[in-house]
């Protein structure tokens, strides 16, 4: 209902399964028409195919005008819509290539949703320009995807998912004995991985590759390389092809290796804006056309980029910043845990601490006492949560993303 309302488009299609749910959207936010698809089957859209006349002029396309509208994950608020561009898409598709060896004899295996940058995108898009194929299952369930990820004759080369993807993956029973040596390339994006799951996949001779970016972005920004894979453990990578990056601090002034600060990227896959947010251009946009990302990003000696966290989830703790996915991280290397993720509490000595929202595997037996003694171990005192819950489960959007504004603040 939101996003009909604030892109106000003429047409809503839909499959026949979501009927009730089309016409209550359109009840709710009065798009003019709404029409049904079927899989080629009857449908209103097959109907109108076949009741046309005439000859439909197709307007010509530069590369600057809107494509599509995308709108973000929304996992810290409303989601905006992304203005994408031909040029963005087309740019994308060429970084893609070049970076993970797409060509048409590649096969992709879609984790994502296709309203997900990351379903269009990485690589589903870059597949249909390089004349590759694209395999996109209804859903996602670990033990099919695994079933097709071994499977010789399906051949599948390429795939992207968020975390979870792979973390449910490595669960199935199958996994350990999976043959997965004839992929080029898997990709992890859409939050920070966990680093002992890189390492798990590697310990397989699977090299995970890290990879950032945004709807905003296009979405490809960074992506580690195969070979790098293990070696930069934790590393997003490096830029590619047309991507300009620079990392700042809160007066807009580069910081040195090492340092954290917030990315800025600059490049052709960079959206124009946002749809009815015209007037908030500066707010996203410094004055010569770098985008803020809002993320929080170091670089190595070696130049490699680390996404460190979203700058919006990070807390202060005794006037020290925390940021989540480090806590995250640590909190996985133990093995009775299935899913974490770290927010910040309001307290009246330290300001903020943090709260440990843990979900365990089928079996463990794993206490709070065990969480903090082990983030004892690895972490600086302020950064060590002073509060565990353990859940059943983390609320999650339809990519996999755990929404973390909906966890419990009680």
């Amino acid at each position: 209902e939101y996003i009909c309302n604030d892109a106000s488009p003429r047409a809503l299609l839909y499959g026949t399964e979501f009927a009730d749910e089309a016409a209550e959207i359109q009840r709710l936010s009065g798009v003019p028409a709404i029409a049904s698809l079927n899989n080629g089957g009857a449908s209103d859209y097959e109907a109108g195919l076949a009741d046309a006349s005439g000859t439909i002029v197709v307007p010509p396309r530069e590369l600057t005008d809107i494509w599509t509208v995308m709108y973000t994950s929304g996992t810290t608020g409303r989601p905006k819509g992304a203005k994408i561009t031909y040029q963005m898409a087309v740019f994308n598709s060429i970084q893609c290539a070049m970076t993970v060896e797409i060509s048409a004899r590649s096969k992709n295996l879609v984790f994502l949703p296709i309203f997900h940058t990351g379903g269009l995108n990485v690589y589903a898009n870059p597949m249909f320009h390089t004349g590759g194929t694209n395999v996109v299952p209804r859903g996602f369930d670990p033990a099919y995807f695994l079933d097709l990820l071994s499977d010789k004759e399906m051949n599948l080369t390429h795939g992207l998912g968020v975390p979870t993807n792979f973390l449910m993956l490595a669960q199935e029973p199958n996994f350990a004995t999976a043959d997965l040596s004839h992929i080029i390339c898997l990709s992890v994006g859409g939050a920070a991985a966990p680093l002992s799951l890189i390492e798990e996949y590697g310990s397989k001779g699977i090299k995970l590759q890290q990879g950032w970016g945004m709807t905003e972005t296009g979405p490809l920004g960074l992506m580690l390389s195969g070979e790098q894979a293990l070696a930069k453990v934790g590393s997003s990578g490096l830029p590619p092809l047309y991507v300009g990056l620079r990392i700042v601090d809160e007066a807009g002034d580069e910081v040195t290796p090492g340092e954290t600060g917030e990315l800025l990227i600059k490049a052709p896959t960079v959206t124009p804006g946002y749809w009815n947010r015209e007037a908030e251009h500066g707010d996203f946009f410094t004055s010569d056309g770098w985008f803020h990302t809002g993320d929080a990003a170091r670089q190595d000696e070696d130049g490699y980029y680390y996404i460190v966290d979203r700058t919006k989830d990070m807390f202060i703790s005794g006037g020290e910043n925390v940021y989540p996915v480090e806590v995250e991280n640590v909190i996985f290397q133990l093995d009775g845990v299935l899913e974490n993720a770290v927010i910040g509490m309001p307290d009246e000595k330290w300001g903020e601490v943090g709260r440990a929202c843990v979900v365990l595997k089928p079996g463990s037996n794993l206490d709070a006492d065990a969480v903090i003694d082990h983030c004892q171990s690895q972490l600086a005192r302020f950064k060590v949560p002073k509060q565990v819950r353990f859940m059943d489960e983390l609320p999650h959007n339809a990519t996999g993303k755990v929404l973390k504004h909906e966890l419990p603040r009680d």
